[in-house]
Order: C-alpha cells, then sequence, then structure tokens
C-alpha cells in the first residue's frame, strides 16, 4: 500500500503571457491579475466556465495572503470512473449526474513581474498551459486583448545560437493557424514553411534539413544556422516543436555540436505536494501554491532575465 500512497513528483513550469496580433507576440507591462482574480471570485460557475473541445472551469484559491487560480478540466461522463477500497479489493462505478461532475485540476500562480506564470497539474489529463490560454480568451477577462502564453525559456539556452558557427541538422514542426507568426521572418526557413501552407492551406508541417559532415559544407551550415536565428524569437509561438543539432568550432580544435531545443527547453522543476496532514486533511492545493512559489523564488533570477525583466 505504501507504493500507492507514495506522493508523486509533481513538475511545475513557467510561461510568459504576451499578447497576440495579426501572428505576433508582444511583451506588455504586468497586467491586472489580482483583479482579474478577485471579480473571478465572486462569478458565477457558469460565468467561469469555457466549454469549446474540452470543458473548463477556474476558481479561485487564497493561500500566502493571496489569490491563486485553479483550472478544471471537467471529465467527460463517458469516462469510466471507478472508487476502490484498498482495504477489501471492492470497487464500484462513480456516476456523473446532471449537477455534479469531477474534474482535473491545475494550480496556477501569477508572479508580480512580466506577466509570468507558474503552472502545476494535478494529473497527466489536467489542463496545460494551452487550456489556460483557451480559458483566458473565451472567457475575455481583459476584453479586446488576445493573449497568447509561451513557454519561458533558459536565456542560456537561446543564447547558445549566437556563439554557434552554424547548423548541422534543424527539425521544425508548424500546426494549423500558426503560419502567420512567421509573417515578419524574411529567412528561408520561414519562406519554405509559408510557402506550404499557403500551397495546401490549414496542414501540418513538419521540415527536417540536415547537412552532411565536411570542410567544405561550413558555409552551408551557416546560412542554415542564419535562417534558424531569423525564425527563433518566434519559435515558441508558432512551432509545435523545434530543435537543432548547432556546431561548434573551437580554435585550434575539434569540432563539436550540442542539441539545442527551442521550445522545449523552458524553465522547469519537479517537487512532490503532500495531499493532506496528519490529521488526514487535504492540503494539496496548499502545497501546490508553496511549491510554484518557492521554485519561483528559487529561479527569480533565471525566469526575470528569461523575460527581460530588472531585478530592481
Amino acid at each position: 500500500m505504501a507504493s500507492i500512497r507514495r506522493m508523486p513528483e509533481r513538475t511545475i513550469s513557467f510561461f510568459e503571457i504576451v499578447t497576440s496580433a495579426g501572428g505576433e507576440q508582444i511583451r506588455v507591462p504586468q497586467m491586472e491579475w489580482d483583479k482579474a482574480l478577485s471579480d473571478l471570485a465572486t462569478a458565477t460557475v457558469q460565468e467561469r466556465m469555457v466549454d469549446k473541445e474540452t470543458t473548463l472551469v477556474g476558481s479561485v484559491a487564497t493561500a500566502r495572503g493571496q489569490d491563486h487560480l485553479l483550472l478544471h478540466r471537467v471529465k467527460d461522463t463517458t469516462e469510466w470512473l471507478s472508487m476502490m477500497d484498498w482495504n477489501t479489493g471492492e470497487w464500484r462505478e462513480l456516476e456523473q449526474n446532471a449537477s455534479r461532475g469531477f474534474v482535473d485540476t491545475s494550480a496556477i500562480c501569477f508572479l508580480p513581474f512580466a506577466n509570468v506564470v507558474g503552472l502545476m497539474p494535478g494529473s497527466v489529463s489536467a489542463p496545460t498551459h494551452k487550456g489556460l490560454e483557451t480559458w483566458l480568451n473565451e472567457l475575455h477577462l481583459f476584453p479586446d486583448t488576445r493573449l497568447a502564453i509561451r513557454p519561458v525559456l533558459s536565456k542560456a539556452e537561446v543564447e547558445r545560437l549566437g556563439t554557434a558557427q552554424g547548423a548541422s541538422r534543424i527539425e521544425i514542426k508548424i500546426g494549423n493557424h500558426k503560419t502567420s507568426a512567421l509573417r515578419e521572418r524574411t529567412g528561408r526557413l520561414a519562406k519554405f514553411l509559408r510557402l506550404a501552407h499557403e500551397a495546401y492551406g490549414d496542414i501540418n508541417v513538419t521540415m527536417i534539413i540536415s547537412v552532411p559532415r565536411g570542410k567544405g559544407r561550413d558555409e552551408d551550415r551557416q546560412a542554415l544556422l542564419d535562417d534558424l536565428r531569423d525564425i527563433a524569437p518566434v519559435a515558441p509561438g508558432a512551432a509545435d516543436r523545434a530543435r537543432a543539432r548547432l556546431v561548434f568550432a573551437e580554435a585550434d580544435g575539434p569540432e563539436r555540436s550540442r542539441l539545442v531545443e527551442l521550445t522545449e527547453h523552458h524553465i522547469t522543476a519537479k517537487r512532490r505536494v503532500s495531499a493532506v496532514d496528519d490529521e488526514g486533511n487535504s492540503i494539496r492545493i496548499l502545497s501546490a501554491v508553496d511549491a510554484i512559489l518557492d521554485v519561483a523564488a528559487e529561479h527569480e533570477g533565471e525566469l526575470r532575465a528569461a523575460v527581460g525583466a530588472d531585478l530592481g
């Protein structure tokens, strides 16, 4: 039974919320998240609910003297839910009805700078940052403002693009309706991807370009790197996947390479979250908020550097 009751590690990820207009993502001054959460706390369930591909509902929880967001995914009535007694092995079906339902929950904390949020999913099917993006936009918490949510990328990882001498291989996947983010990009990679969508409409495109080894291909690898640098600033919002093998050449030394993730290498941490206290009372939400804010404090310098926020 100890294995069933153990506290699993949960991933805390950090994202920045930007505005989206004409396919371009723009950073804006800190938005009034405290007021938005305060207004949300007094709204009805229907006013906090978004019914798209999945049904999402927001709730407000107060911990550490401030409001935080709980975003719930409502389980579909076709999902099989059962309960088992670990002492007897007996189990029974859990049935949903018109007035009640079961939800998967993510805890979300809005940090006090650069519209950065920390998110911890309570399960593998709990809302992701894409669910948060959909919920915010459909609820119109900020009228006439279209929001986009993108991972906070490690600044050190992105800076490797500036010190590389070339790229020997790139792999990019662009999903439906995302090529508009490449509109202002002038490199060949952006042009290829736009051309594919112009020719075939709203499609998923995966592009892999590999330059063979050999000193005679240095210029080709440099050109591929230049095209990669062109789209790197918009890659988090435009690409479902973007990775490259960069080439570094030391003076009078051997050539070396390194794989760089431009969309997935974001700032994350893992923490164990207690579900109940010694008396058996539920503390999972408080534990989740504590974990998110503690990790945010530990990584504040890195987070601020990644989003261009002064430490001041």
